[in-house]
């Protein structure tokens, strides 16, 4: 069922765009520039930046290579995140998996320990002790 219904979407999908009155421009050359693959160092969490900015960071790598930070010695991936209410030294632990940062707070969601599956931030916190500041 799955791959018929993905067949006939990609048909239907193809047939409304021939629709569209949008007329085919090919990209301009200027301004193009090559993306670097993201290394793993650049994924890791800088809690002094602005809590709007480390949530776009989460979501935005997420599931791969995912953003990450170190909660003691371990490496643990940040997988889903809002913001939220509250302030404090970047880094610290607010409450549950809420963390503050330069400007505001960032509510982690989802979380992957090393060599864990995805869990929610409640399951994490049942088998793992957040430090007051995280790395």
């Amino acid at each position: 069922m799955h791959d018929r219904l993905a067949e006939m979407g990609a048909a239907l999908i193809v047939e409304t765009l021939h629709r569209l009155p949008l007329p085919a421009r090919p990209q301009p050359a200027e301004g193009v520039t090559y993306a670097h693959k993201i290394d793993k160092a650049e994924a890791r969490i800088d809690w002094s930046r602005p809590a709007a900015a480390v949530d776009r960071q989460i979501r935005g790598l997420s599931p791969f290579p995912g953003a990450w930070c170190l909660v003691g010695d371990e490496r643990v991936k940040l997988l889903r995140s809002r913001l939220a209410a509250g302030s404090g030294v970047p880094g610290q632990v607010l409450s549950g998996f809420t963390i503050a940062c330069g400007d505001g707070a960032v509510e982690v969601l989802e979380a992957q320990r090393e060599s864990k599956r995805p869990m929610p931030a409640a399951e994490v916190l049942r088998g793992m002790t957040l430090p007051e500041r995280l790395g």
